[in-house]
């Protein structure tokens, strides 16, 4: 053999060597469930009830999923505003991650999630679903609720949407903020 064959026989053994193909990596690329069937960039959705606005969805990215269970993912973050009949913003909520199931009116709100009202109150917790028949939003997880006159904090928690009534289901303390 040449030494410029040798070389090149040598190198395309290295190349061969050096390629793997994982069979999980393959089918997932292959695997259409996976894929959004629809993505868009700087989405506005707008919920309406008999002609009035009651609810904006803002998010940086949509991507939708077809399939057995059909949903629209927000992996970028998500605005959520919640008007009353005079077109005032009732309450706002943000997250850096959702998922609306909207054949089951549900959306997951997760990493960083937070809901302020009118009024002032914000509430802080990791997870918190938006039940849309039901107009309630609820969390499981550990929530934290400055008033502004006191911090209250524990295991889960139920409220309206727009955050006008909430309860902690399992409180588990509070601190009073004094005034000056």
């Amino acid at each position: 053999m040449q030494p410029r064959h040798s070389f090149f026989f040598l190198l395309c053994c290295l190349f061969l060597a050096s390629c793997e193909n994982d069979i999980k990596v393959i089918n997932s690329i292959g695997n259409k469930d996976f894929l959004p069937v629809e993505t868009a960039k700087d989405v506005e959705t707008i919920y309406s009830d008999s002609a009035q606005i009651a609810v904006i969805v803002r998010a940086p990215q949509l991507d939708r999923y077809e399939g057995e269970k059909s949903y629209v993912e927000m992996p970028k973050g998500v605005s959520v505003f919640f008007y009353d009949s005079l077109m005032r913003v009732k309450s706002k909520l943000t997250a850096n991650y959702a998922i609306n199931y909207e054949k089951d009116k549900m959306m997951e709100a997760k990493n960083n999630v937070i809901v302020v009202n009118e009024k002032g109150e914000q509430l802080n917790t990791e997870h918190l679903v938006w039940d849309q028949k039901k107009a309630i939003i609820y969390s499981d997880k550990f929530v934290k609720i400055n008033t502004g006159k006191e911090i209250l904090w524990g295991d889960g928690m139920e409220a309206d949407e727009r955050f006008d009534k909430w309860k902690i289901t399992k409180p588990k303390g509070s601190i009073t903020i004094k005034e000056d």
